[in-house]
C-alpha cells in the first residue's frame, strides 16, 4: 500500500474508470449507498492524480452564488470572491459535489456548461467566461436510495455525466477495510462484516439505511480503544440506525447472535 495515498480498497475497475474520465475530460457521476466509500474514493483518486480536491456538501439551501461566488463588502469596497466552483475551475482542481441531488435544481443548472464539451464557467456577475484547464474534473455523487420525485437529477444534467455505481464491498474486501481502518484483528473485522451482512438482509424493520462500511469502521475503532464489541456495535451501529426502541432491541439481538452476550474486549492490531 502507498502510504502517501488515502487508503482505498478497490472493488473492481473504478480507479481505471475515474482516471480514464479525467484524462478524457469527462465529468463523473458516482452513485451508491451512504457510507460505501464514495468520498474516500474521490480523495484517493485526487491524490493519485496529483490534483487538488475541492469538496462541497450539498444541501437544500445551496444557491448558485454559494458555488460560483459573490460580491462582498471588504474594507468599504465591494470585491468579487470566487466560490468553490470558480476556484476549482481556475486551479484545475477536482471539484466534488457530495449528495448533489440535495441541491436545488436551479443551482445544479450552473454545472451544465462545465459538464459538456464547452467546459466553461460563465460568471454573469463579473461578465467572465472562465475556461476549464485540462486538469479540471467535475465529480458528483448521490445515494439512489433517497431518490424520489422531488430529489432526483434532471435528465438534462444526468446525461452529461459518465456514471459509476458503487456498493458495499464484497466480504473479503470489507474485512480488509475494517481491519485496516478500524485497527482491529482479522477475527473482529470478520465478525463485524458478518454482522453487517445479517443487518443488510433484514427486511421486516423499516430502516432508512442499513449498516454501512463507515459504521463498521467506527465500531472497530471503539473496539480498538478497549470497548467490548457488543457495546461498540450498540453505540456505533444500532443506535446510529434507529431511534425506535423495538427496532433497536431487534438489531441488538442480531449483535448478540454474532458476538455473544458477554464477549470481552477484542484485540487491537499491533
Amino acid at each position: 500500500m502507498d502510504h502517501g495515498l488515502p487508503f482505498y480498497a478497490e472493488q473492481g475497475a473504478e480507479c481505471a474508470l475515474f482516471e480514464s474520465a479525467w484524462r478524457q475530460r469527462l465529468p463523473l457521476l458516482i452513485k451508491g449507498p451512504t457510507g460505501c466509500g464514495k468520498t474516500r474514493f474521490v480523495e484517493h483518486m485526487a491524490r493519485r492524480l496529483g490534483r487538488p480536491l475541492v469538496t462541497v456538501s450539498c444541501h437544500d439551501d445551496l444557491a448558485a452564488a454559494d458555488l460560483v461566488g459573490r460580491h462582498l463588502l471588504v474594507d468599504g469596497a465591494t470585491r468579487w470572491h470566487d466560490g468553490p466552483l470558480a476556484r476549482a475551475v481556475r486551479e484545475g482542481a477536482i471539484l466534488y459535489l457530495d449528495e448533489v441531488v440535495e441541491a436545488r435544481k436551479d443551482t445544479t443548472v450552473v454545472l451544465h456548461p462545465l459538464a459538456d464539451d464547452r467546459r466553461v464557467l460563465p460568471i454573469e456577475r463579473t461578465g467572465e467566461l472562465v475556461a476549464a484547464p485540462p486538469e479540471f474534473m467535475l465529480v458528483v455523487s448521490y445515494n439512489p436510495g433517497y431518490q424520489n420525485a422531488l430529489k432526483n437529477l434532471k435528465p438534462s444534467t444526468r446525461q452529461r455525466f459518465v456514471a459509476l455505481a458503487l456498493d458495499y464491498p464484497e466480504a473479503a474486501i470489507e474485512r480488509r477495510i475494517v481491519a485496516t481502518e478500524g485497527g482491529v484483528d482479522d477475527i473482529t473485522a470478520a465478525r463485524l462484516v458478518q454482522l453487517a451482512d445479517a443487518l443488510r438482509r433484514l427486511t421486516e424493520h423499516d430502516l432508512e439505511e442499513t449498516a454501512s462500511t463507515r459504521l463498521l469502521v467506527m465500531a472497530a475503532r471503539l473496539v480498538a480503544a478497549g470497548m467490548p464489541a457488543p457495546q461498540a456495535c450498540r453505540a456505533a451501529i444500532v443506535d446510529a440506525l434507529t431511534d425506535d426502541e423495538d427496532t433497536a432491541d431487534a438489531l441488538a439481538e442480531v449483535v448478540r447472535a454474532v458476538f455473544g452476550e458477554g464477549q470481552g474486549r477484542a484485540r487491537a492490531r499491533a
